[in-house]
Formats: C-alpha cells, sequence, structure tokens
C-alpha cells in the first residue's frame, strides 16, 4: 500500500476498525460486543481510532486495555473524518481481512466467525456485508416506515444472499462490513472527498464498493452477518431526514456512479435529464399528498425532491465553476 502499512499475517486473521467521534456514552457496548466474539481458532484485533474526540474516547478504550487483552488497540487520528480515521486504521491493520463497524453499533456474537468463514468460502469475493438492525430508543413515529431506513443507516435486503457488482450495485453498509485487505492495495482507501465529518451524512463506503466494481470485484450480501445499531434520538425527526436526504443527493453527485449517470436525453448543465424530471415528480406529488390531507406520503415524495435538488445543486456548482470533466473523488 502506497501510504505504507503494517502486516503480521500468519500472527492475525481479521483487523476490526472502529472508526469513533465523541461517543464515549456508547462505545463500551460496541468494544464488549466484539471482546466477547464466539470465534473458535480466530485470531483477531480491534483497533479503535479516536477520531480527534473531545469526551472521555480514550479513557473508555484504556479502561477494556487495562484488563490485559493485548487484542485491542486505541490509534489516534487528528485530522476530522470518518475516511481519514478508517484509513488509519486500514494502516495500522495486520490481517489478511478487515472488518469494520461503528460505535453504536453491537456485533453479533458469532459476526468474526461469520466474516472469516464467509470470505475462505467465497475466493471469488472481496468484501461481505449483512443487515444493520435498529434498536429503538424511543417510540417510532408512523411516518418513519422501512422506506425511511436509509437515513438511520440501517440495511435488510432480505434472506438470501446474492453479489453486488457492477450489475446489481447495491451498497453494504461500513457498519457491518468486512474487505480482503488487498482490495485497499488495488483501489486505494476511502475518499475524504465524500467522506462523513462528525455526523454528517456521506457516501464514503458506497464510493469505495464503486471503485471495487470498476476494478472487476464484487462483494457479497449475507445475511446472517447482522449487527444491531442505536438509533439516535436525532434521527427520529423529519428536519434530520431533510437534511440528510439533501447531503446524500449532493455526495451521489459527486461520486459520478455509473448507475445513475445513464439517461436517454442527456445531459444539461451536467445533469442526467431524468433527475429534472424526479424534481418536476417530486414536487407535484408532495404538493398534491399536502392538498389531500396525506402527509406521510407527502413526506415520502418530498425527499425524493431534497435528494433531486441535492443532486442538481452539486452538479451545477461543478459544472459552472470547475467544469463538467472535474469528475474524480478518488483518494
Amino acid at each position: 500500500m502506497s501510504e505504507g502499512t503494517n502486516r503480521a499475517p500468519d500472527r492475525w486473521d481479521v483487523s476490526v476498525v472502529i472508526s469513533t467521534y465523541n461517543r464515549a456514552d456508547v462505545l463500551p457496548g460496541a468494544v464488549s460486543s466484539l471482546l466477547q466474539q464466539q470465534a473458535p481458532g480466530v485470531r483477531y484485533e480491534i483497533i479503535v481510532v479516536d477520531n480527534n474526540s473531545t469526551d472521555s474516547t480514550r479513557a473508555v478504550v484504556e479502561s477494556f486495555t487495562a484488563r490485559g487483552d493485548r487484542s485491542l488497540r486505541y490509534l489516534f487520528e487528528p485530522q476530522q473524518g470518518v475516511a481519514y480515521g478508517r484509513n488509519t486504521g486500514i494502516r495500522a491493520a495486520r490481517a489478511p481481512i478487515i472488518a469494520f463497524t461503528d460505535d453504536d453499533v453491537t456485533v453479533a456474537s458469532d459476526w468474526i466467525a461469520t466474516v472469516k468463514r464467509t470470505l475462505d468460502e467465497h475466493p471469488e469475493t472481496e468484501c461481505v456485508g449483512g443487515r444493520v438492525q435498529p434498536r429503538w430508543s424511543q417510540t417510532v413515529p408512523g411516518w418513519l416506515t422501512r422506506e425511511h431506513w436509509a437515513p438511520l443507516a440501517l440495511l435488510d435486503y432480505g434472506d438470501t444472499p446474492f453479489y453486488v457488482n457492477a450489475s446489481r450495485r447495491l451498497c453494504l453498509l461500513t457498519a457491518n462490513a468486512a474487505f480482503r485487505t488487498a482490495v485497499f492495495d488495488r483501489i486505494g482507501l476511502f475518499s475524504p472527498h465524500v467522506q462523513a465529518v462528525k455526523r454528517e451524512v456521506a457516501t464514503e463506503d458506497h464510493e469505495l464498493l464503486l471503485r471495487l466494481w470498476r476494478s472487476g470485484g464484487q462483494g457479497l450480501y449475507v445475511p446472517t452477518l447482522v449487527v444491531t445499531s442505536d438509533i439516535a434520538s436525532e434521527r427520529f425527526s423529519k428536519r434530520y431526514h431533510r437534511r440528510w436526504h439533501r447531503r446524500h443527493g449532493r455526495f451521489s453527485a459527486i461520486m459520478h456512479d455509473e448507475g445513475m449517470e445513464g439517461t436517454r436525453f442527456g445531459h444539461w448543465l451536467g445533469v442526467p435529464a431524468w433527475i429534472y424530471r424526479e424534481v418536476l415528480e417530486g414536487g407535484i406529488r408532495c404538493l398534491g399528498c399536502v392538498l389531500g390531507g396525506n402527509l406521510d406520503r407527502a413526506f415520502a415524495h418530498e425527499a425524493r425532491l431534497r435528494f433531486a435538488l441535492g443532486f442538481v445543486g452539486a452538479r451545477w456548482r461543478e459544472f459552472f465553476f470547475r467544469g463538467p470533466a472535474a469528475t474524480s473523488s478518488r483518494p
């Protein structure tokens, strides 16, 4: 790897990386679930990367390391952003498989064993990902159906395994994903250009998969690979969802995903024609539902509209200020 690595493949089978920012209150749950894995015969290490936290994150990790478990390491990454945090973890990892999860997630007791077994059994795949299920912290409002799970960073594609690749472009969330370390040598690390900073939405996991697919690689969705995510109270508000969809549209435009660029009517000012249709249809349907008193459906159409507006805004800025050829977000 061009940035330099520290591999010792004979010692470790799996390296687990958590990049964390100011989550000292929930981080113990994530670390405990990793330390209590039922993974006989699998040698794994846990790397917690403190992404410039200002709370007691370091003390939380040291409370575990003080117990003498040498498989847990603490690293500090001062440059803000989850891509920087994860990349620091990748550089420090010492195993041929690197698994990722989040600081507000608890993994199933067989999580590491499932990662190792699946990648061993499927040499044709370079990454695996699975379900991210919710742990609700309060009563779920009626409008917050599965249709609105994406802003909650939840994922469930059903009970059947399938490949994700250039032909089936579905995202595997890095709250529950693992990659062969060699992937990062070939396609590079997480991109800071589309990363989450602090806790804002971004698309660094999707963008990494785009580069994997462009290189001819593929991943595997594994429904038995399960983690559970705490749903923060702020994510129960429509305000949060509105902001999420607008930002998601903006980062989707920056990525230049081939799956979104296809259009029978070409591009105008750098935007695929079908996105303009999304703006028009989303606005009309949202207004129609409001006038008809169906506010839940109106919000679903509003989310679609905000994504499209975020996409258009990003592409117009790119077209007018950087030129239509500025397409790369590779790190």
